[in-house]
């Protein structure tokens, strides 16, 4: 599942709408809605999530975050290390070894630890 799935699910759950009624209201099929949420299809459309964010009547923060989340809910990322420093190449290849056998907690823990030091370093 991806962060934008997993938001999606969130919201209808807490309103109690079917996936169909979503999917309907959307325009898109149930199945596609499915395999967003799931995380087995790509990034949303921005036009996607600006009906997302309509149909739920979010505004502001909410909106914002949404958008976020779909901005990082590519679940066939690519990343080229070619022309950066070696340990870049390290890192990458070490997550793509271990990414899976990360607890959730770890997982929360690296992202807080990535977005630190970007900052740290005015990325």
């Amino acid at each position: 599942m991806t962060p934008f799935g997993a938001k999606l699910r969130e919201l209808r759950r807490e309103r109690g709408i079917t996936l169909t009624q979503m999917a309907e209201a959307l325009r898109i099929s149930a199945s596609y809605l499915s395999a967003l949420e799931r995380g087995k299809r790509g990034r949303p459309t921005w036009l996607l999530v600006q009906r997302c964010i309509t149909y739920f009547n979010i505004i502001w923060d909410e909106a914002e975050e949404l958008q976020r989340l779909a901005e990082a809910s590519d679940p066939r990322i690519t990343l080229d290390t070619s022309g950066l420093d070696p340990k870049a190449t390290e890192l990458t290849n070490l997550l793509a070894l271990k990414l899976r056998g990360l607890s959730r907690r770890s997982l929360e823990d690296l992202i807080l630890r990535v977005r630190s030091a970007a900052a740290k370093d005015g990325v």
